[in-house]
């Protein structure tokens, strides 16, 4: 019973994926506009970010579409079919839980930032105004 359970939740999950990533492209809105040297320097700010993520979970296609919002290029590392990424999440971030945000200080401390809603908050704190 368990195994037909699992096949069920599996087989749906595969019919549902092309709907979610289809609604995520066609929902996002459009990018934050910035001056290139305005959008240079907030690249090299995200070049230290990166999502922990899986392809259609729908808090990270929150996160990806507030990054979009926002027209960030912050790295998206795949845990569910990456076990290189999913081993660094365990390792580091002490869990497999996504989206996970990593944050690389200037010092070299890394931080691990879980939850969609505290992501989106940083994310609009620290990158949401074009000024």
């Amino acid at each position: 019973m368990r195994s037909i359970i699992r096949l069920f939740f599996r087989t749906l999950r595969l019919v549902l994926a092309p709907f979610m990533l289809l609604s995520e492209k066609l929902t996002r809105g459009s990018a934050l506009e910035r001056s290139p040297a305005q959008q240079a320097e907030v690249d090299a700010e995200t070049a230290k970010l990166a999502l922990y993520q899986f392809s259609t979970c729908p808090f990270c296609i929150k996160v990806r579409k507030r990054m979009h919002q926002l027209n960030l290029n912050v790295e998206q590392r795949d845990t569910q079919h990456n076990a290189t990424h999913r081993q660094a999440l365990e390792q580091g971030g002490g869990r497999v839980k996504v989206p996970c945000l990593l944050i690389t200080h200037d010092d070299g401390r890394e931080e691990w930032m879980y939850e969609s809603d505290t992501i989106n908050a940083y994310l609009q704190e620290r990158f949401g105004s074009a000024a």
